[in-house]
Formats: C-alpha cells, structure tokens, sequence
C-alpha cells in the first residue's frame, strides 16, 4: 500500500522549498493535486501515484543535495530579488532547485547552507534547537567591555529578551573586533543587539553554523557530505 504524507511535507520532499513556505503556497491557492486546489495544510497525497503541482509545474521526488557556500558580500540570501541583484544561487552552478537554509544580510560573508531538503532546513532553523552560530564582528568604534557584556547578560529587542551566548574580543588589545555566539536567527539579529546599545557593524562574517566552518576560500562551495548530513540529524533530532 503506498504511503501517503502531508503535502507541505511532499512539496518539500520535492525540493520545491520549505515546509514552511510550502505552507504559504497553499495559503495562496497556488498547489493542486490531480488538478484540484489543495485547501488544507493536512491534506494527504501519494506521490508515487498523485500529480502535484504548484503554479502549473509538476512536481517530482528529487536526490537531496546540500551544499556549504563561503558567501561573499554582494549577494542576496534568496532565490530571486526584486531589486535584480546578484543572488548567491549566482555563484553554484548546479541545474537542480535548490535555496538557502536561512539568510545572510547583502553585505554579510560567511558559512551559508544550501539544499533541496526541507526536512534538514527546518532542524537547522527551528529555534527549539538551539544552533549555535558564530560571527566575527567589527564595530564602527572602541566598544567598552563592561557594556558589550550587557549581551550576554541580556536585553530587549523588539519586545523580547535577547542575548548572546558569548561574546569576547578577537585579541586582548583589539577593542573594534570581537567573535560572538548565539543560537537566534532572527534577521538582522547581530547588527541589531549592538545598535541597541549604541555600536554599528561595520562588518560581519559567520565563521561557523552547527557543524559547518568556512573552511573554503570565499566565494566558493563544496558539497555537504553525507557523514555530515548524518551528524547533524544525530545531534538536533
């Protein structure tokens, strides 16, 4: 007997996109099974046997692929920009669909993740799990230590406590450059703790997200292996 799985699920397994934005689209009346407009998030399919389709195109089951992208300034975390700009699918020459596992701001360097699984998207982004992420920061000016602490002790933003996890100077006589670790992923997280306390980031990299470290020149990718595919699910599921 086939098995039947919810659609944002099937959407995703498809490497279309997210679960999550899987949802959107049904919001948007834009999914059909079998030629019918899918009206609910738990709505079964097969897709061994059913036709789904999302704006028209037929969907069909993909070989997952994840990618670890060092991201250069310049590009946009998306698939597409409205503004035409440069966005970092650009920079992978692959034809099969794929996105980014979360976002770095325009001008932000650093460990980005691409895949077709939307499974392995979620775990990294879903904030219950708790991944830690880590950025070198440069500030416009000398930052006080006793004040930038304030960060790891916690403050509000947006009507909701934040904080770092840690946050130290890069050396001992450097007051501009400082790594910090934290488990948000809220946009624009890091560049907003410190504005609220009166320092603007001049420049930010991600060093590392979970397991993943830029360790390729910037501006280039590698693909993820499976024993890290396998590493990651072992440590957040």
């Amino acid at each position: 007997m086939a098995q039947k799985i919810r659609i944002n699920k099937a959407i995703s397994d498809c490497g279309f996109c997210s679960r999550r934005k899987a949802e959107e689209l049904i919001g948007q009346k834009r999914v059909t099974i079998n030629n019918k407009t899918v009206e609910s998030f738990s709505t079964l399919v097969d897709l061994d046997n059913d036709v789904v389709e999302v704006d028209g195109e037929v969907l069909k089951l993909k070989t997952k692929i994840y990618i670890l992208l060092n991201k250069p300034s310049g590009y946009v975390s998306t698939t597409s920009d409205e503004k035409n700009r440069k966005t970092v699918l650009d920079l992978i020459k692959i034809k099969q669909r794929i996105y980014p596992v979360g976002r770095l701001d325009y001008d932000t360097t650093g460990v980005l993740l691409l895949t077709n699984d939307g499974d392995f998207a979620n775990l990294l982004l879903h904030p219950k799990n708790k991944i830690p992420r880590v950025y070198k920061v440069r500030l416009n000016k000398e930052a006080d230590l006793d004040i930038l602490k304030q960060l790891e002790r916690g403050i509000n933003l947006d009507n909701k406590k934040a904080r770092f996890e840690k946050i130290s100077p890069v050396s001992k006589s450097d007051r501009t450059n400082f790594f910090v670790e934290c488990i948000e992923g809220r946009n624009h997280f890091v560049k907003n703790m410190f504005q609220k306390i009166g320092y603007r980031v001049i420049k930010l990299h991600r060093e590392s997200f979970s397991i993943f470290r830029d360790d390729i020149p910037i501006g280039t990718y590698r693909y993820v292996t499976e024993n890290e595919v396998r590493k990651v699910k072992s440590l957040y599921e």
